[in-house]
């Protein structure tokens, strides 16, 4: 049995119409857009930013957030073709199956749960923190952990996973009509804060505007903290000036994820082929001018250095500097709003991801079984949030935020690569959106993303790849002996 078989994408798109294990089409392209924004719009919008601009760029910080979104949106490219193409569920995993074959499909859809998993519970253990925030603010002390059999538990994440789980099981449709709501009032509470924010900003802080370099002090320089690039190379530990510009937009990049979530809800979209690429690209455009607005913002109001100083830079840490403190307690409305929706398309894009790999045999099929009254595929979606909520509610998931960006970039490499063997390989297949000057684009995303993911640290990649180690058994084991290809070739050979 090869490790490199592949699943045609007649046979991908005749499954999603099986008998039990198919979903509704019911999203379109105004849905699929706020979408997008809900997931990439979160509280990395008020805190990102000045992190990267206080520690590795400076003003030059909203190059680093332009170059971001340049290497996601030819990405995203790559993935509107396939999602055009291959209108499934799966993203990334049935897109890599189709082209590269089942072990590197195995791959990318382990990534992907990686992605969405760790990305989950960290934004659901956050919004736990920020709603005490809010009651603070409000002048009620309600703590964020609750003590239960002697251990500590983070109550906030366990009722906002267990919300949208319910709401994604009784329908997709009604679950993106709620975090439409939530979309508009956050971005409503963006725009603000810009605006705003406009009144106390002083030219003179943009200046330098991409500082000189200067060698990395303290924990930064630690051998885990260090880029891979920069310990591979023997570079010495350094901050800003034009690596600082590129380190940022490693950094920043957590910004622009989620774009790929989107395309996993490709199989419930209205007329597909015109639908995703017209979602996906109005959310991009809508997200980085967002951003970029922000970081002007930011780093117009104080001096890069005050943000270097800073414990735990924000932009909250820069309206208070500029005595409207007040808006802090708007910024900490926003980043609940914000958060809120984060995790909706983040357990949306995780039960997707595990129902085409469980319909395709490589995880057990009893999970990919959809309800018949709500077409959802509720056993995968429910197990998801416990899961989730268990992680986000009993530890210490701060250690793991940079496993999303490994886990998303990962499978941005492939998505690209894949567009060069699709168009190889299958010169019949027509999608509605072709990415431009082929194969020199996918290859330049897949370069870009390559070399952001080497500007993550040494941990992360240690840690990613015994991530790996643990999916590459798991596969071995049972996914290529259960998959749908190697049955069938069973049979045959029978």
């Amino acid at each position: 049995m090869s490790l490199f078989r592949t699943k045609s994408i007649e046979a991908s798109i005749a499954d999603s119409t099986e008998e039990g294990r198919s979903l509704k089409r019911s999203i379109g392209t105004w849905d699929l857009m706020l979408m997008g924004i809900a997931v990439a719009v979160g509280a990395g919008i008020f805190s990102v930013g000045a992190r990267a601009a206080g520690d590795f760029a400076g003003p030059s910080v909203i190059l680093s957030f332009l170059l971001a979104a340049v290497t996601c949106g030819l990405a995203i490219m790559c993935y509107a073709e396939f999602a055009s193409a291959v209108p499934v569920a799966g993203s990334a995993y049935t897109f890599t199956y189709a082209t590269m074959g089942e072990l590197l499909a195995w791959i990318i859809g382990w990534d992907l749960i990686l992605e969405m998993l760790t990305g989950a519970a960290v934004i659901a253990k956050y919004w736990g923190i920020y709603l005490s925030d809010v009651f603070e603010i409000a002048g009620l002390g309600v703590p964020d952990t609750i003590s239960v059999l002697g251990l500590q538990v983070s109550w906030g994440a366990f009722l906002i996973v267990a919300i949208f789980t319910t709401l994604l099981v009784l329908g997709t449709k009604l679950s993106s009509r709620v975090g439409s709501i939530f979309t508009v009032l956050k971005v409503a509470v963006v725009l603000f804060v810009i605006v705003v924010g406009a009144f106390f900003i002083r030219v003179e802080n943009y200046t330098p505007f991409v500082p000189p370099s200067q060698p990395t002090e303290g924990g930064a320089a630690d051998v885990w903290g260090q880029s891979l690039f920069a310990w591979a190379t023997g570079a010495a530990p350094a901050q800003y000036g034009v690596f600082g510009l590129l380190a940022g937009a490693s950094l920043v990049f957590f910004a622009f994820i989620g774009f790929d979530v989107v395309a996993t809800s490709a199989e419930e979209v209205k007329n597909p082929q015109r639908t995703i690429p017209r979602g996906i690209f109005a959310g991009l455009a809508v997200v980085t001018v967002l951003y970029v607005l922000v970081t002007l913002v930011l780093t117009g109001m104080v001096p890069y250095t005050f943000l270097a100083d800073a414990e735990d830079p924000s932009l909250a840490t820069a309206f208070v500097e500029v005595g409207a403190s007040w808006a802090a307690q708007v910024i900490s409305l926003g980043i609940l709003l914000g958060l809120t929706t984060v995790i909706m398309v983040l357990l949306l894009g995780l039960a997707r991801v595990v129902f085409a790999m469980s319909r395709d045999g490589l995880l057990p099929r009893v999970l990919s079984r959809t309800s018949e009254r709500h077409k959802t595929p509720a056993r995968i979606q429910i197990l998801a949030g416990v899961i989730v909520a268990l992680i986000a509610g009993l530890t210490d998931v701060g250690v793991l935020e940079e496993m999303i960006n490994i886990g998303t970039l990962s499978a941005f490499v492939l998505v690209s690569v894949g567009i060069v063997v699709l168009r190889r390989n299958r010169p019949d297949i027509h999608a509605a959106f072709r990415v431009p000057f082929s194969p020199w684009l996918p290859l330049l995303s897949a370069a870009l993303c390559v070399w952001l993911m080497l500007n993550l640290t040494t941990l992360t990649w240690v840690r990613f790849l015994v991530w790996l180690a643990i999916g590459f058994a798991i596969y071995f084991l049972y996914g290529r002996r259960h998959s749908m290809l190697a049955t069938s070739s069973r049979a045959l050979d029978a």
